[in-house]
């Protein structure tokens, strides 16, 4: 990669924070797995620490804006061709966290004009970003969001046989269209700690013996039935009820992910991604994305 491109990536991650800028994708590869109401309060939590979250949220139907009750009032795609700046588009359903919605936002290709418009926008941003969290639409090659190149990539799975089985196929796909080896993974609605660790021992040993990947364990949030009625109030259950189990355990995830130690292709990945998003206008595929 070029040095100029090099320096306006990393002049760009300088727009969004004085300080090591965390990037984490949530992706799933099964409906229902109470993903985007993880992703909504991991923000609240992190927010409640002292963190600046940016939601880049890529999903339809049942997103951030309808957990928060909150309508959009337009989106990246908007920001891109010029009809609104980027503060414009954000929504902040608390403090400490905006939701930039991108629907059907091309983030594999961009014109030089909608390159400037997304970096005038970053510019113009009135408060700096620590942590930028990614609720990753399924509707992208693989399953995996553009986005999720450049930092980490958790799995949200639940106990359910049909979202293990799915997790699997979807960290298979996405390392082989990606040459991306490493996850972690977070298990929604189990009885206890010790049910997660079960579900990802087994997702570990089978990803090792066939050499797809490396996982490390993101950790479990209990089920909890007031965790679902809460997001139905468009309540996340980090604020409303910060005592409780399944809070407890989002609260801890939060704490932790902050502190994750860099992997590998972190070194040069948001470096890597924005460059590509920002300066390349040919057709990416999938490889030439990790190239």
């Amino acid at each position: 990669m070029s040095d100029y491109n090099l320096d306006q990536a990393a002049g760009l991650r300088r727009m969004f924070s004085g300080r090591q800028l965390r990037i984490v994708t949530f992706a799933s590869a099964t409906a229902g797995v109470g993903k985007t109401t993880l992703v909504a309060n991991v923000a609240v939590e992190l927010a409640r620490q002292g963190q600046e979250v940016l939601v880049v949220d890529e999903n339809g139907g049942k997103n951030l804006a309808a957990f928060f009750d909150m309508p959009s009032k337009g989106g990246l795609t908007q920001v891109l061709r010029r009809r609104q700046t980027l503060e414009e588009a954000l929504f902040s359903p608390f403090p400490g966290v905006r939701v930039l919605p991108a629907e059907r936002a091309r983030l594999a290709r961009l014109s030089p004009a909608e390159q400037e418009s997304l970096r005038s926008g970053v510019q113009a941003l009135s408060k700096p970003v620590d942590v930028l969290l990614i609720d990753s639409s399924p509707d992208h090659a693989a399953g995996f969001s553009p986005w999720g190149l450049a930092g980490e990539a958790v799995m949200v799975v639940s106990g359910a046989k049909e979202s293990i089985t799915d997790a699997y196929a979807m960290i298979r796909k996405i390392s082989s269209s990606f040459a991306r080896r490493h996850f972690r993974i977070l298990v929604n609605r189990v009885k206890n700690a010790g049910g997660g660790q079960i579900i990802f021992g087994n997702l570990k040993k089978v990803a090792a013996e066939r050499g797809i990947a490396r996982l490390e364990y993101g950790g479990a949030i209990p089920f909890d039935n007031t965790l679902k009625q809460l997001g139905q109030l468009c309540q996340p259950i980090v604020d409303a009820l910060p005592d409780n189990p399944a809070a407890a355990a989002l609260r801890g995830f939060a704490g932790r992910l902050y502190d994750w130690p860099d992997a590998e292709y972190e070194r040069g990945g948001v470096e890597q991604f924005i460059a590509q998003m920002l300066h390349s206008t040919s057709v990416a595929t999938p490889r030439a994305l990790h190239a």
